[in-house]
């Protein structure tokens, strides 16, 4: 299958280039002629929003020359494919299609989705009657034997400093910091780590804990309690929010109301899925 020519080779030999001027000066405007066959405005317009952005922010003027280079060198070979449009580019194309439509359309729908009130009603979906969450702010010391870590936790009975026994006997990457993990919440640690802090007074010392990482010896410096984010903390997150559920609510009332048949999955052979020979027929 033939790929596409590099880019960034065409643009690198750019000179700066005036537009060309005719009559029309829309996306019909033709910029050249190959064999008989127009670019237009359009076409290179549409090949410029597909570029990567290191292609996309550059000049105007630079990119004109590398981009009609492209679509020229790219009519001349697909006029020697001759008339016969393969199977492989002509599923594709219609599987272009239908995408573009379809993502034109949702941009319609979407147009007036996103309100102060849409956003509003998505918060309060989201967050109201939240309890609060509980926040830990711990320092461990880890080992690899419960022997090690029981002689741990008689230094620290004995008055030991915590912090200076971490960086000096600490396993693990928070050692050098006196062990110190800094906050945080459900989920964030292994279970047997979180169950044995969230049992624990602040300022407490755990006996030895068992993880997969070894032994722990905990100290639980403070807690907190986090409570919902403010609106506009999460605005961004409730947007994409409000954008989904429409997307989702208007494609399940176009589908409800759609005639759809579908194949009986026994009279389909699933393997011929992954089978590129079919599109070379």
């Amino acid at each position: 299958m033939l790929k596409r020519t590099p880019f960034l080779a065409s643009v690198a030999a750019v000179t700066l280039l005036a537009l060309p001027l005719s009559a029309e000066t829309g996306i019909d405007q033709v910029v050249a002629t190959v064999n008989g066959t127009d670019i237009t405005m359009g076409h290179m317009i549409v090949v410029r929003s597909g570029l990567p952005d290191q292609y996309r922010n550059l000049p105007d003027d630079v990119l004109f020359k590398g981009i009609l280079d492209q679509v020229i060198q790219q009519t001349i070979l697909a006029a020697q494919a001759g008339g016969d449009t393969p199977d492989r580019v002509r599923l594709a194309l219609e599987n272009e299609r239908r995408a573009l439509m379809a993502a034109e359309h949702m941009d319609v729908v979407l147009a007036d989705a996103v309100t102060e009130d849409a956003v509003a009603a998505a918060y309060e979906k989201t967050y109201a009657g939240a309890v609060p969450e509980r926040e830990f702010d711990a320092s461990h010391i880890l080992v690899e034997t419960e022997d090690e870590a029981k002689a741990l936790v008689t230094d620290l009975d004995g008055g030991a400093d915590f912090a200076e026994l971490a960086k000096e006997k600490s396993t693990g990457p928070s050692g050098p910091r006196g062990g110190a993990l800094g906050w945080f919440g459900t989920g964030q640690m292994v279970p047997e780590f979180e169950n044995a802090v969230k049992d624990m007074e602040v300022g407490a010392v755990s006996t030895p804990i068992k993880t997969q990482f070894g032994w722990h010896v905990i100290k639980l410096n403070d807690t907190r309690s986090k409570d919902a984010p403010k609106i506009d903390d999460v605005r961004a997150d409730l947007e994409q929010q409000v954008r989904m559920e429409t997307v989702d609510a208007y494609i399940a009332k176009l589908t409800e109301g759609a005639t759809i048949s579908k194949t009986p999955a026994t009279d389909i052979d699933t393997s011929k899925l992954s089978d590129l020979s079919l599109l070379e027929k």
